[in-house]
């Protein structure tokens, strides 16, 4: 049986890990596994606990909530896998990455639909029996094309969205929709070299380290709460297209670190930064 995880976030005081610990052992609970962190500019604490024992959920929320500050956040972990569905492009390693871990159950989550403005990737997909959506995006107004990209994800009530090197802006509306459930994987050179062509940008440029980020998405391009960083060296032998071929590997190892991050539910975010339980 898989340990239940308790998540609080509140203002900080002294004698809250008695207090929450206090709570567990009257109710029965085995504690396997605690880390907690005080963010001192925030003043906020932040407590993962693991334990186990067939405990009355609401009975213990409740109890818990008595003894925190007020406008406590705190919730139980869900057991069942994280409900996730992945947008793309037409660039697969990141999308390829996710179907093989998904498939060999390597993901805390099961991937229900795969969505993309590009026919591509479809015998891809089909390839692990999935739906796949194809929206292309066309002549259409940026606003109609994200409508039909929201419905198609709505019908299968997700966890989580992915974007696997989805290649389009989002807009507030669709952002807003899921507050730290919209993940997204970019090369580590934005804005250094934002737009078309960045590894290409970088050779000109003769970088010394490529790499990659995973971060939530907000309204505000690229600047989202960090999950995930990464680089690895690279130096003047290195072409433009092994430039391409290390980022792709780079970025598929952050997007994945970074989602087994988020769907164990290890991730609490402290304004624009993300606090860590690895």
């Amino acid at each position: 049986m898989r340990p239940v995880v308790l998540l609080v976030e509140c203002p900080d005081r002294p004698g809250l890990v008695h207090s929450i610990t206090g709570v567990l052992f009257r109710r029965g609970a085995n504690i396997v596994g605690n880390q907690e962190f005080v963010d001192r500019v925030a003043d906020r604490f932040f407590m993962r606990t693991e334990f186990e024992g067939d405990i009355d959920r609401e009975g213990l929320l409740a109890d818990l909530r008595a003894v925190l500050p007020e406008g406590a956040a705190v919730r139980l972990s869900d057991a069942e896998p994280k409900r996730v569905v992945v947008v793309a492009s037409k660039e697969h390693h990141c999308l390829a990455d996710i179907l093989v871990r998904d498939s060999f159950r390597e993901l805390d989550a099961r991937v229900l639909a795969v969505i993309s403005n590009h026919a591509v990737l479809e015998p891809l997909v089909r390839k692990f029996d999935l739906p796949f959506h194809h929206l292309p995006h066309g002549d259409l107004p940026r606003e109609v094309h994200e409508a039909q990209v929201l419905a198609a994800v709505r019908q299968y009530r997700p966890d989580y969205v992915v974007l696997a090197k989805y290649m389009r802006v989002l807009g507030s509306s669709f952002v807003a929709e899921f507050p730290a459930r919209l993940v997204n994987i970019h090369h580590s050179f934005l804005p250094a070299f934002a737009g078309a062509r960045p590894y290409h940008q970088a050779f000109e440029r003769g970088v010394k380290v490529i790499g990659a980020t995973a971060h939530f998405v907000t309204d505000e391009l690229d600047a989202g709460p960090i999950i995930v960083q990464q680089v690895v060296p690279v130096d003047h032998s290195h072409t433009a297209e092994e430039l391409v071929r290390s980022g792709r590997d780079v970025e598929q190892m952050v997007l994945a670190h970074a989602l087994r991050l988020v769907f164990e539910d290890r991730v609490f975010l402290s304004g624009n930064r993300t606090v860590i339980f690895a």
